[in-house]
C-alpha cells in the first residue's frame, strides 16, 4: 500500500490550477440524503417520540418501548466513570480541567455584562446571559469521541447553561447501515446498543445534565422541535455524518447551530528543522479520520520534502488505519515546495485551514503573518493531536476555508447578548429631538411622536394624516 501525496512547486507554471483542484471539496450533499433528512425531520416534528423510536429501531437496530428507556442517567455516567481504569479516569479529569480553565479565561476576557452612563445620566450597556438549554451531538456510529463531548459540554457549562442535553447513537454492531444515519438498520432485535463507557464517563466529568441514546437526523429533529420526552433546546452543537450535518442546516432558524463542518484538515508549515517522522505522523493524524480529510505540507526545502515522503513510506505500514490514510493522502494530500517561508504563510492564509502547525525553529517569527486558521500550533513539540484532546482550546474548528470568517467553538457560542438602554429625563430631550427628526425623514410619524411626547414642549406633529 502506497501513499503518494501530490508533489507541487509554486514555481511550476500550472501551480495555481493544480493547487486549486487539489483544494476543491464539494460540500453539496447527495439529493437523496437531503430528501431523506427532510422526511425524517417532518415526521419527528409531527409524531414526536413515536417517530424517534421508529427511526432508532430502523437505523440503529435499537428496540425500545419508549424514549424514556433510551435516556441515560447521572448514575449511568458515574458508574461508567468509576469502572474506568485509573489512568483513563485521570486523563479525562486532566483534559476536562485544562479545557475548563481555558474557557473560564475566555469568559472572563469578553463574556461579562457591562454598562456606562453618559454625562446626562443615560445608561448604555450590554447584558450577557447564557442560553437556557443546549443540545450536543456526540458521534457514535463508527467510533466513540469522548473528546468531542468534553469540547462541546465544557464551554456550555462554563457559560452557565443550566441544561446540557446529549444525544449519542449506540447502534447494534454488525448491522448494515441503510438509513444513512449513525449506526445500522433495523435487522437486529437487540434492546440495547453498544454504549461506550468512556463517553458516559466524560459526560459525568464534563457536566452533562441529560442524555439519550439516539442519533442521526432523528436526534437533531428531536432536539430542535422537542418531543414528549426529549426537551426542545435553543442551540445544537457537535459533529456528525452527512445526515446530521444536513439536519442541522435544515433546523437552523428554529434553533441555533455551531457550524456545518466539512472534512478534517491539517496544514503544516515546515522550515526543515523538525524530524521528518514527526511531520509525517502529523499528516497521518488527520488523514486517518476520513478518506476525504486533507493533509498538506508547505516547505521551502526540497530535500526535507523528500525526507517526509520517505517517512510516509516507512511509517504507513505500521498504521492500523493505513488504508484510510493512504486514500486520503493520495486523493487530497499535497507536499508543496515554496520559494520561502513568507510565501508558505501567504498560501496558508489563502487555504485558511482548520489546523495549522508552524513546525519551525522560529514559530513566533511567522505567527504574525498568519491571519486565517481555526487553530495555530506553534513549534515542533506542538502536535495537533494535543489540541484535539487536552491542551485547552476548543477542537471544534471551522473547516473548508471558513476560518476566514468563522471562529472556534467557545463560551460565546453558548451566550447571547442583550443591549441595555436607560434614558434619563435629561437625555430624552437631546435624543428625542434627534430621533424625531430622523423618523420624520423616514416617514414614520409614530416613531417620531413617541419621542416627542417625552419633550418638555411637544411640537406639532409633522406629516399629512392619511
Amino acid at each position: 500500500m502506497n501513499a503518494q501525496p501530490l508533489r507541487l512547486s509554486t514555481a511550476q507554471p500550472d501551480f495555481e490550477a493544480r493547487f486549486a483542484q487539489r483544494l476543491h471539496w464539494s460540500s453539496e450533499t447527495d439529493h437523496a440524503i437531503e430528501q431523506r433528512v427532510a422526511d425524517i425531520l417532518a415526521d419527528v416534528q409531527k409524531r414526536g417520540d413515536a417517530a424517534v423510536l421508529a427511526y432508532t429501531a430502523r437505523f440503529d437496530g435499537l428496540q425500545a418501548a419508549s424514549v424514556s428507556e433510551l435516556e441515560l442517567t447521572q448514575a449511568d455516567f458515574k458508574a461508567a466513570f468509576d469502572a474506568l481504569p485509573v489512568a483513563q479516569r485521570e486523563a479525562l479529569q486532566a483534559a476536562t480541567a485544562r479545557v475548563r480553565r481555558y474557557h473560564e479565561a475566555q469568559k472572563k476576557a469578553n463574556g461579562e455584562s457591562w454598562s456606562y452612563r453618559d454625562e446626562d445620566g443615560t445608561l448604555l450597556g450590554q447584558k450577557v446571559t447564557p442560553l437556557d438549554r443546549v443540545g450536543i451531538y456526540v458521534p457514535g456510529g463508527k467510533a466513540a469521541y469522548p473528546s468531542s463531548l468534553i469540547m462541546n459540554a465544557v464551554p456550555a457549562h462554563v457559560a452557565g447553561v443550566p441544561e446540557i442535553v446529549m444525544v449519542v447513537p449506540t447502534p447494534v454492531r454488525g448491522s448494515v447501515a441503510t438509513g444513512g444515519v449513525e449506526g445500522g438498520n433495523g435487522a437486529a432485535t437487540a434492546t440495547r446498543g453498544e454504549r461506550n463507557e468512556l463517553v458516559l464517563a466524560a459526560a459525568y466529568v464534563a457536566g452533562v445534565t441529560r442524555a439519550f441514546t439516539i442519533g442521526g437526523a432523528q436526534a437533531v429533529a428531536a432536539l430542535a422541535y422537542g418531543t414528549a420526552t426529549v426537551p426542545k433546546v435553543d442551540k445544537i452543537t457537535g459533529p456528525g455524518n452527512a445526515y446530521v450535518a444536513s439536519a442541522k442546516k435544515r433546523v437552523f432558524g428554529t434553533v441555533g447551530i455551531d457550524m456545518i463542518a466539512g472534512p478534517s484538515e491539517i496544514l503544516v508549515l515546515a522550515d526543515g528543522s523538525t524530524p521528518a517522522d514527526w511531520v509525517a505522523m502529523d499528516l497521518f493524524s488527520q488523514a486517518e479520520h476520513d478518506e476525504l480529510a486533507q493533509s498538506i505540507l508547505l516547505c521551502p526545502d526540497a530535500a526535507y520534502i523528500d525526507a517526509v515522503q520517505a517517512a510516509i513510506d516507512r511509517l504507513l505500514p505500521t498504521m492500523p488505519r493505513a488504508a484510510i490514510i493512504a486514500k486520503s493522502l493520495n486523493d487530497r494530500g499535497a507536499l508543496i515546495l515554496t520559494r520561502d517561508m513568507d510565501e508558505a504563510c501567504a498560501i496558508s492564509n489563502r487555504i485558511a485551514p482548520e489546523h495549522l502547525e508552524v513546525s519551525s525553529a522560529e514559530p513566533h517569527r511567522w505567527e504574525p503573518l498568519l491571519k486565517h486558521a481555526g487553530a495555530i500550533f506553534l513549534g515542533a513539540y506542538t502536535s495537533e493531536s494535543l489540541g484535539d484532546y487536552c491542551a485547552g482550546p476548543n477542537h471544534v474548528l471551522p473547516t473548508s476555508g471558513t476560518a476566514r470568517f468563522s471562529s472556534p467553538l467557545g463560551v460565546y457560542d453558548f451566550q447571547k447578548r442583550s443591549s441595555l438602554i436607560e434614558v434619563s429625563e435629561r437625555g430624552a430631550q437631546t435624543l428625542g429631538t434627534v430621533a424625531a427628526e430622523l423618523a420624520y425623514g423616514e416617514g414614520l410619524q409614530a416613531h417620531a411622536r413617541a419621542a416627542e411626547l417625552r419633550l418638555p414642549t411637544i411640537p406639532p406633529m409633522r406629516g399629512t394624516p392619511r
